[in-house]
């Protein structure tokens, strides 16, 4: 094996990489390749400007992109190194990767094969919990990554958590800006390269009241209102604090969080909404994690009824349009 990656092997990992979530599957990144290295960018032209003033789901959405990059390319069989905001002259410049050859596990190949069977799943869920030794591995994936995943199944956290999402909900469905945008980017056709599809959300009431409604949707379910056998449960990564590098480890800890809960067979959702809010967010931070840790994201877990498909894939942007090649790769 040579001592880095051919073209070849480099775009097949960020293929893999742009199928990391990010809020209304915006994919707000941009990828380079240089002889040596791979470098990942945030595209502030997707930043989306009513749910994230901020840019900092930005920034966590970039960070998941970021740790689907390194499962992919440890199955292929590089290890990778990352610099993490290399250049303080340029914020939007996320990571640079060293990659080096390395023998892949089996939790690589395990993780890399989860990349392309994660789907947000909002549909209802079976009424079969999640047992502690699955919670337990989550935890372990997110602390490996540098988050904190906190279990809100208690019935008065959850109750909180819910009454949170319920509030921050009502504050944005309240700005017309905010509407226009989730229209913007939600309902789309099989033909979109990005942005939420009609085809993966479910109609109706949500099944968990912490998910987003969306304005636009097909999937058909039943009554999250009759159907009580939904045994969802909601968790919360956190991080230490909340400048641009947590954030971005909270992105690369989702990452792992979602791919591990995939890899086991349970169904996976990350949801922002709650924590989109000033006020939302500090009371899940303040009531919920006694005002020590930083809420991030909400990640919904559970398992998925046998009786359902799995949901088509979301679109993604095409290759050429999120990658360029610095002359020196280019002439390879």
């Amino acid at each position: 094996m040579t001592s880095r990656p051919d073209l070849a092997t480099k775009q097949a990992a960020i293929a893999l990489a742009c199928r990391a979530p990010s809020v209304h599957n915006s994919q707000p990144w941009q990828w380079r390749t240089t002889e040596h290295t791979i470098q990942l960018l945030a595209d502030p032209s997707r930043r989306l400007g009513q749910v994230d003033p901020d840019g900092r789901d930005l920034v966590i959405s970039c960070g998941t992109a970021l740790h689907h990059l390194r499962i992919a390319l440890a199955a292929a069989g590089w290890a990778s190194w990352v610099h993490r905001l290399p250049d303080p002259r340029h914020p939007g410049h996320i990571a640079s990767v060293d990659m080096a050859p390395m023998t892949p596990s089996d939790e690589d190949v395990k993780l890399a094969a989860a990349i392309t069977r994660r789907r947000s799943e909002r549909r209802l869920l079976s009424g079969w919990s999640v047992s502690t030794p699955f919670l337990d591995r989550l935890a372990t994936a997110a602390q490996e990554n540098g988050g904190m995943l906190a279990d809100a199944s208690e019935p008065g956290v959850r109750s909180h958590l819910l009454d949170a999402a319920v509030e921050a909900a009502a504050r944005q469905n309240g700005s017309p800006a905010y509407r226009a945008e989730l229209i913007e980017w939600s309902g789309r056709g099989r033909l979109a390269d990005d942005g939420v599809p009609a085809g993966n959300v479910p109609a109706g009431p949500a099944a968990n009241r912490a998910l987003r409604a969306f304005p636009a949707a097909e999937v058909v379910e039943g009554d999250p209102a009759v159907d009580a056998d939904d045994a969802d449960q909601l968790l919360v990564l956190a991080t230490t604090s909340d400048d641009v590098r947590s954030q971005l480890l909270a992105g690369e800890s989702l990452s792992a969080v979602l791919l591990t809960g995939t890899a086991m067979g349970l169904a996976t959702c990350p949801i922002t909404q709650p924590l989109e809010v000033e006020t939302t967010r500090r009371m899940v931070r303040d009531e919920l994690l006694g005002g020590c840790w930083i809420p991030q994201v909400l990640i919904r877990v559970g398992w998925l009824p046998a009786s359902l498909d799995p949901l088509p894939e979301t679109p993604r942007r095409r290759l050429d349009q999120v990658l360029s090649r610095w002359p020196a790769e280019a002439a390879r």
